[in-house]
């Protein structure tokens, strides 16, 4: 087996976890859409927003592989006319995040300030079957697998700007400016 690395490495690796699924058994298209959906969100509310996908309470919004999916009334909510509930993908991915927060409580990270800084879907090699057509015929019956990879981070806590000193610099003037004010003056004094 290959030992593959991941696209991209955490700005800062002492406050960031890492987790990885290779050729799983999900179709792509549709873990690409629930990736998409939770990048950018908290462990927590990842994880509460998928486990209501499952409960049909949520939804995942399809805005790039769109094609035969129908609407629904409740992709209002997310600014989308197209929504499906990807059960098998939310399992996956909800597998993924409780990996990555097991890795977190080990590096003694603060599980409410993790955030999903990175997350990643691939196409993994697909795997062949054949269904039986009429007229004896044998037609390819593919499975679309995946690779995802996501890294979780702890968001750094806001710093305030410090005090201005009391003497700012001079404000710059260009040699333009300092001209037209010379002229100005110079024409004041005749």
């Amino acid at each position: 087996m290959v030992k593959s690395s991941y696209s991209r490495e955490p700005e800062n690796p002492t406050k960031s976890c890492k987790a990885r699924g290779s050729d799983l058994r999900v179709h792509y298209k549709n873990t690409h859409e629930t990736a998409r959906a939770i990048r950018g969100m908290t462990l927590r509310r990842a994880q509460k927003y998928l486990e209501d996908v499952l409960e049909h309470k949520a939804a995942i919004p399809f805005r790039r592989h769109t094609g035969g999916i129908g609407r629904k009334a409740q992709a209002k909510l997310y600014g989308t006319t197209q929504v499906r509930y990807p059960k098998k993908s939310v399992e996956a991915i909800l597998g993924l995040l409780k990996n990555a927060e097991s890795n977190a409580e080990l590096k003694n990270l603060d599980l409410d300030a993790l955030h999903v800084t990175h997350i990643q879907v691939q196409q993994a090699p697909k795997m062949r079957r054949r269904t039986y057509r009429a007229h004896g015929r044998i037609n390819p019956y593919m499975s679309c697998p995946c690779h995802v990879e996501m890294i979780l981070s702890e968001k750094e806590a806001a710093v305030r700007k410090g005090a201005e000193p009391a003497e700012k610099r001079p404000k710059k003037v260009s040699k333009k400016k300092l001209a037209r004010q010379r002229l100005r003056s110079g024409a004041g004094e005749m």
